[in-house]
């Protein structure tokens, strides 16, 4: 293997990756909250403008896999500051757009960013020193719910007091200085060999994501019964077997499936997928139940920079169990520390059902969401990594995040379809025992998150040792096999448990 390409700036590396992170987590934010001020600005209906937060999504689910195979060689800083390029095109483009097509347009591009995460936890995977590695890799997990507690306040006050245009200009500041940023920083090249990408496998994982994603954010829209719904999520329900089904064949899949056997590659994958639906869940939740008009008899009628003070405590949650995440998982291991994370999500929804008329109580809501989301993601990155070669990383990773981002499509869409279901007739504000369905439904997805993390884990050390970078291939299974770990201080001696 080659020997990984020196730092010239080697205590910039980990802030620089965060910043990265923490910049494109801010801007995928952009747009929850303006969406009724675009609506208005735009001369359009709230259904439209709902698009400027289902194009960001799609682009997202679609970069992620892609970047992630292609950060997986020696071009990896190349692809981050292609991505960031798109963002920063993005940005520009939104904030210019005279209509809505280009806005959306500029919003696809500003989803490229949400690729970029799994190419950062791979810089950081082969550069970090072994004793900063994990805690590394853990921070920056995290910034995904520390961005969204810090972008939705940034976004209500843009929205409240300010065009939106002027926060796509921010994001357009954002993403300059984080391409600079990356240039100066991140190691131009990688140790990991390089492998063609697999278009076919792209072509079929995109276009299987694309319409399950549209099925599930646009559903309501359509009609949850309606030819299109069903029709993009059987299409999806269909390409995306295929693609499994090629990925098994390919010599260099875009994702290699084999890995994903791997019964703590599972859990991390399956607790990912229940624990975004109750993470969106929260959000959503708390953004309509906070901004209810006066006169509902529920909720408390704040204004949209009020709502995202309410939402701020979030970040702290997230960084605080960050470090407290870290230190179990120094202590018990990632397996023993995985359902933490749900565990508390699922706690929060459910005294959100129960005592949410009070302030105290909201607020308290938002910090657990993020102590759960931050212990949650603190660990998944952490199994992942210990548990397939260097030169899959990215790739791993990145289909880890396309999971994250399916749950909350579904989180989403179940919000969506029990508020209507509690809305009575000739109302436009569901009742406020919806709220307490969709807190305990969501809350009942979560518990399962529980379940899959204690259940799923193997019972023994399936993990590769960090020095060792086998290629996977077709006619390489072996590689797979797992090795006794190579450094106790990076991987515990015996038993991730």
């Amino acid at each position: 293997m080659a020997e990984p390409p020196s730092l010239r700036r080697p205590r910039a590396l980990l802030p620089s990756l965060m910043f990265t992170s923490l910049t494109v987590s801010v801007i995928s934010t952009l747009g929850a909250p303006m969406v009724p001020t675009i609506a208005r600005e735009q001369h359009v209906s709230l259904g439209a403008a709902q698009w400027v937060l289902t194009a960001t999504l799609l682009a997202g689910a679609v970069a992620g896999p892609v970047l992630g195979r292609l950060g997986d060689g020696p071009r990896r800083r190349g692809a981050i500051q292609a991505a960031l390029l798109g963002v920063l095109a993005g940005s520009v483009l939104a904030a210019t757009a005279p209509g809505l097509p280009l806005l959306l347009a500029g919003r696809a591009l500003q989803g490229m960013g949400m690729g970029l995460l799994p190419l950062a936890i791979a810089v950081a995977r082969e550069h970090l020193p072994r004793r900063r590695m994990r805690s590394g890799i853990a921070s920056l997990s995290v910034t995904t719910s520390v961005g969204a507690g810090i972008g939705y306040p940034m976004t209500g006050v843009i929205a409240q007091h300010a065009d939106y245009r002027a926060g796509f200009w921010f994001a357009a500041l954002l993403s300059a200085s984080a391409l600079l940023v990356v240039r100066w920083a991140v190691p131009a090249g990688s140790s990991t060999p390089r492998h063609p990408l697999d278009v076919a496998g792209a072509v079929l994982l995109c276009s299987a994501l694309a319409l399950l994603l549209l099925s599930l954010s646009q559903g309501m829209v359509w009609g949850a019964g309606s030819a299109t719904t069903l029709g993009c999520l059987g299409g999806g329900v269909v390409l995306l077997l295929v693609w499994f089904l090629q990925a098994r064949r390919a010599a260099h899949p875009l994702v290699d499936v084999r890995l994903m056997r791997n019964r703590a590659v599972l859990a991390a994958n399956v607790t990912a997928l229940l624990t975004g639906v109750g993470m969106f869940g929260v959000l959503s939740l708390v953004n309509l139940y906070t901004q209810v008009p006066e006169g509902a008899g529920y909720g408390f009628h704040l204004s949209l920079t009020a709502t995202g003070l309410v939402l701020l405590p979030m970040s702290v949650g997230s960084v605080v169990a960050n470090r407290l995440a870290n230190a179990l998982v120094s202590r018990r291991g990632p397996l023993r520390v995985l359902p933490l994370g749900p565990l508390i999500v699922t706690l929060d929804l459910v005294a959100l059902a129960l005592w949410r008329d009070h302030m105290p109580v909201l607020v308290l809501g938002t910090f657990l969401l993020g102590a759960g989301v931050g212990a949650a993601y603190a660990v998944m990155p952490l199994l992942i990594v210990r548990h397939v070669p260097p030169s899959e990383t990215g790739s791993a990773t990145s289909f880890n995040q396309v999971l994250r981002t399916i749950g909350g499509a579904v989180g989403s869409a179940a919000i969506s379809a029990i508020m209507v279901a509690f809305t009575p007739a000739g109302s436009l504000l569901p009742s406020d025992t919806g709220y307490t369905a969709a807190l305990l439904v969501t809350a009942g997805t979560t518990l399962l998150g529980v379940a899959a993390a204690v259940v799923l884990p193997p019972r023994r050390d399936t993990s590769f040792p960090a020095t060792v970078s086998p290629v996977v291939s077709r006619g390489s299974r072996a590689a797979l096999r797992p090795t006794p770990p190579a450094d106790p201080g990076v991987i515990r001696r015996g038993s991730d448990r």
